[in-house]
């Protein structure tokens, strides 16, 4: 069993900043990919960001420039610093843990409860 928690949500105006983090813990023996995924009303969910245990990072074309994620791979913990915040970017915010897990031994995609980000224009 693995568990994620989200923290860092909330209400921002446009233009400013947010940090969320998301720490994983439970059965784990490794984590490949973390990252962040959204959903705003009525749309589909989207990749936001992604950091496989090496450090390469992958962004949605929407967030280039502005987010930057990283991760604490001693802490099975993922961060998202969110600069520049437009009202757009208004979403429930997952992170998201491509776990490898220790009893069973079984590779599973693991999900956080979900993070409220609006941002007021």
């Amino acid at each position: 069993q693995v568990q994620l928690v989200e923290s860092g949500g909330g209400l921002v105006q446009a233009g400013g900043s947010l940090r969320l983090s998301c720490a994983a813990s439970g059965s784990i023996l490794s984590i490949n990919a973390m990252g962040w995924y959204r959903q705003a009303p009525g749309k589909q969910r989207e990749l936001v960001a992604s950091i496989t245990s090496g450090g390469s990072t992958n962004y949605a074309d929407s967030v280039k420039g502005r987010f930057t994620g990283s991760r604490d791979s001693a802490k099975n913990t993922v961060y998202l610093q969110m600069n520049s915040l437009k009202p757009e970017d208004t979403a429930v915010y997952y992170c998201y843990a491509h776990v490898l897990t220790r009893s069973p031994l079984r590779v599973l995609d693991y999900w956080g409860q979900g993070t409220q980000v609006t941002v007021s224009s």
